[in-house]
């Protein structure tokens, strides 16, 4: 198939069967975010951002466009600025992986590091500031409402599509942005009401789970880091604020359980989904499977569980998620070698 661009090629990704890790007799099925061009679901609304932006009048030609991010988001967007001739410049704590700071960079973006103990806070408020300064365009990701209308009008649909026929019994997720989750809610709770709607976040930084109410400044955004949250492993999840794209959600309660997930059992299952299943997620995506697993073992068998993994591995080599791994010859390695 031949794409005019590679912008067209973002979107329509597939459920995948797990079939060598089985779990109470259900049937465990990833939807594989991996499979965009920038490597996680965020390539979603980045593009949605910047053509409702383009389409509004609200971003000229040529102009500079920021955005904080964890890391994910930037390389989303950097891609699509490449393609569509934006500068990018983006602020990101210093904690996230030098993989994502190289691939940013790599896709011509200019990448502002701030200091981790800010949390994205920290990142947040350097981006508003370059934004007021110099009138670039802001893409907001915690607080445009592009980012679940993505999600909502496009991976909602290819999920709903996908399992219409066999049904779908529960869909498990995490947040960032809260994007994915507020908008795949909305489709599902129309077109398949009986599917249970499944939100985890990390078991130390419980945003949610606290009842922490935060308070927000006049344009919606963050004012202050919120007080449950602490620093976890899980990149790309939950920074130290709810974002307003997430607060749908929570206020409509469109989950039907909140289960927290532990840093520690994200790797477990990254690492278990690579070795048993040929996928390769970060630790986002083994934390939802974690969340997917537990799900299941107290579940009906046949159920059908669906989880969602946002990105690869492979910006996470500098992690805790590869510290077990081995760069040279482990001694079995070396005796191999040696016996022939």
């Amino acid at each position: 198939m031949i794409y005019s661009d590679i912008l067209d090629t973002i979107g329509n990704t597939p459920s995948i069967k797990i079939k060598n890790i089985s779990v109470n007799g259900t049937n465990l099925y990833v939807k594989a975010e991996y499979f965009n061009p920038a490597s996680s679901v965020k390539d979603r609304l980045a593009l949605s951002i910047i053509n409702n932006a383009e389409k509004k009048g609200v971003l000229k030609k040529g102009q500079t466009i920021v955005e904080a991010t964890s890391g994910n988001t930037g390389i989303g967007l950097a891609l699509v600025c490449a393609s569509k001739n934006y500068p990018l410049v983006v602020t990101m704590p210093d904690s996230a992986s030098i993989e994502r700071r190289k691939l940013m960079r790599f896709l011509g973006a200019r990448v502002l590091l701030t200091p981790a103990s800010e949390g994205g806070t920290g990142a947040y408020n350097k981006a508003k500031k370059l934004v007021d300064k110099n009138k670039w365009f802001y893409a907001r990701q915690f607080e445009n409402e592009d980012n679940a209308k993505i999600h909502e009008e496009t991976t909602g649909i290819e999920i709903y599509d996908d399992f219409k026929e066999i049904g779908l019994d529960y869909w498990v997720s995490g947040y960032g942005t809260g994007g994915t989750f507020t908008g795949v809610s909305r489709l599902l709770r129309e077109k398949m009401p009986k599917t249970k709607l499944i939100l985890t976040e990390p078991d130390v930084a419980p945003l949610i789970g606290s009842n922490n109410i935060q308070k927000r400044n006049s344009d919606g955004s963050a004012a202050e880091s919120h007080p449950s949250w602490n620093p976890h492993p899980i990149q790309g999840w939950t920074t130290d604020f709810i974002p307003l794209v997430l607060q749908e959600a929570i206020d409509e309660k469109y989950y039907d359980e909140l289960i927290p997930v532990s840093g520690d059992d994200g790797i477990f299952w990254s690492t278990e989904l690579a070795k048993k299943e040929g996928i390769i997620t970060g630790v986002s995506g083994g934390s939802t499977f974690a969340i997917a697993v537990k799900v299941a073992k107290k579940a009906k068998p046949g159920s059908n569980i669906l989880c969602m993994i946002p990105d690869t591995a492979e910006r996470y080599m500098s992690s805790v998620l590869f510290d077990s791994i081995d760069s040279e010859m482990n001694n079995e390695e070396i005796n191999l070698y040696k016996s022939v």
